[in-house]
């Protein structure tokens, strides 16, 4: 249940609220009015915090804290989430050794820091009628980064270009 779902102070409609105090220690059941009273007596702001209870359960407490606490938590998750980049490597059919080497070597080091890797075979003119030419530097490729990936999209014709995709091997 996010913030925005939460009712406070007078968007609370119902008759009766089980109350709970500040510090978690549990008022019971009582009038709404009267549960209102006693948080803004003591300064605070009365919480809903479990609508669908019978009767729904309410919570004196600080308001713009909680929300602040939340805000806190939700920002911390999303600085532990690493985002996946999506690298691509672009070869011709035609390729030479020495380049072979550079390149595979490239989608290792992505790889190792991470990132999912398309390798990307492009076919100009003529070479389209020879694709498996294609499909041969493709399982070079994958014969030199050997162990280092899992294999997300199998080599596919799209158009002019010949495509697969490679993510990191998850380490356990």
């Amino acid at each position: 249940m996010s913030d925005k779902d939460l009712r406070i102070n007078e968007q609370i409609r119902v008759r009766e609220v089980r109350l709970i105090q500040n510090e978690g220690e549990k008022q019971g059941i009582m009038p709404t009015l009267e549960a209102l009273a006693i948080a803004k007596e003591q300064g605070l702001d009365l919480v809903e915090v479990a609508p669908q209870a019978a009767p729904p359960v309410v919570k004196i407490m600080d308001y713009g804290k909680f929300k602040f606490e939340n805000e806190k938590k939700v920002r911390a998750s999303k600085q532990k989430q690493k985002l996946l980049k999506l690298k691509e490597i672009r070869m011709q059919p035609k390729i030479d050794d020495h380049d072979m080497d550079f390149k595979s070597k490239h989608v290792r080091d992505f790889l190792a820091e991470g990132n999912k890797v398309k390798v990307t075979i492009r076919f100009r003119g003529r070479e389209l009628a020879h694709t498996e030419l294609g499909l041969e530097v493709l399982k070079d490729v994958l014969k030199r980064i050997e162990g280092e990936y899992v294999m997300d999209k199998a080599p596919s014709m799209e158009g002019r270009f010949m495509s697969m995709v490679l993510s990191p091997k998850t380490k356990k």
